[in-house]
């Protein structure tokens, strides 16, 4: 039945953008982690990538998370020569995360998720209809 494959679909993306926000959280969360030595690398911001695949059950194409990978631009430097983890020059390498960009993707991710939400309810609300013909 073809709104069997629409709940899957959904499903599918839901799950993918559960994976998304709790990426974005966790580069929310390490935004200010430094390394604890000097020179040491601070966190690196964590990227998601999508993919589709065939789901031979359903007989359709769904979409799922490939990989989780790291974000290779280069470290802003702050001069602190407090800090622990200053160089010799008295720069500390801070975390490649910028706030501003986790928050679109969070607000991208949720958007998607909402959207896959409304198509299962509005799925289910046909199958309910269907079965209530059927009586």
């Amino acid at each position: 039945m073809d709104l069997d494959k629409a709940l899957a679909i959904s499903a599918a993306g839901m799950s993918a953008q559960g994976t998304r926000l709790r990426v974005v959280a966790q580069n929310l969360a390490n935004q200010d982690t430094t390394g604890a030595t000097p020179g040491a690398a601070p966190y690196r911001r964590k990227t998601v990538t999508f993919a589709d695949r065939m789901d031979q059950a359903a007989g359709t194409r769904l979409v799922e998370v490939s990989s989780i990978g790291t974000d290779p631009s280069a470290f802003p430097l702050r001069y602190d020569p407090s800090n622990p983890a200053a160089d010799a020059q008295g720069y500390v390498k801070l975390p490649n995360v910028n706030s501003f960009i986790e928050m679109m993707d969070m607000r991208e991710a949720e958007r998607s998720y909402d959207a896959n939400v409304s198509v299962m309810q509005a799925t289910r609300s046909m199958l309910t209809r269907t079965i209530d013909l059927l009586k």
